[in-house]
């Protein structure tokens, strides 16, 4: 099939950080070429998205699809109703608040002269708040097939470090080498996570990320 449909209501309704709720339109569309997620707030008042700032080079486009939000830019605050489309630059710190019940915001965003690359970080939204809130075991239970089965190398690379805080140190370093061989950039980031502190001393651990690892001697 050429196309696909659906609308915003039945995505489903991931539980994310600071209380708000996202909709996982890229994942569930199959969209590869740019980034794009829903955020619901079922109440007046309720946070739309959490406060945050995207990284160098990553625009986004927010459009409200109902309902009318707030935004708080960079300490500005931005009043917007149903149909306004609302462009956040890199490196600037953004929330979002819902003025009606029901008020759905559709974010769109990539990053500059780059091409995109789908990290999947929707498929490990739902398991935030518990790796959060240092629910490491409860995170490996209940993420472990979801992960490994998504084809994503970020979401498996946030599995090895649940797993090595854990002191599954095996599991770790296994999740953490497709992790790398996926998404090779992923090899720097490890050498400098405090989750994988525990697998420095890992020959293993040594073979994936290099002897520069943090901690290691020399």
């Amino acid at each position: 099939m050429s196309y696909r449909v659906a609308t915003v209501d039945e995505l489903q309704d991931i539980a994310y950080r600071q209380e708000t709720h996202m909709r996982p339109v890229r994942h569930h569309l199959g969209i590869t070429a740019f980034g794009t997620n829903a955020w619901t707030a079922a109440a007046e008042g309720d946070r739309l998205m959490p406060e945050h700032e995207e990284d160098e080079g990553s625009e986004e486009l927010y459009v409200v699809l109902r309902g009318r939000a707030r935004f708080e830019i960079a300490g500005e605050t931005v009043d917007a109703p149903a149909g306004m489309l609302v462009f956040v630059e890199p490196e600037t710190s953004r929330t979002a608040f819902a003025e009606e019940a029901g008020t759905t915001v559709l974010a769109v965003g990539s990053r500059v002269g780059q091409p995109y690359e789908a990290g999947g970080w929707e498929v490990w939204a739902e398991f935030h708040p518990a790796y959060e809130a240092g629910e490491y075991d409860a995170v490996i239970a209940r993420a472990r097939e979801t992960l490994e089965t998504s084809g994503y190398a970020t979401p498996l690379y946030n599995l090895a470090c649940c797993e090595a805080l854990s002191g599954r140190t095996d599991d770790a370093i296994a999740h953490l080498r497709v992790a790398i061989e996926r998404r090779p950039s992923l090899r720097d980031v490890a050498k400098e996570d405090t989750d994988l502190d525990a697998l420095r001393e890992e020959p293993g651990f040594r073979d994936l990320v290099g002897a520069s690892a943090r901690g290691s001697d020399g």
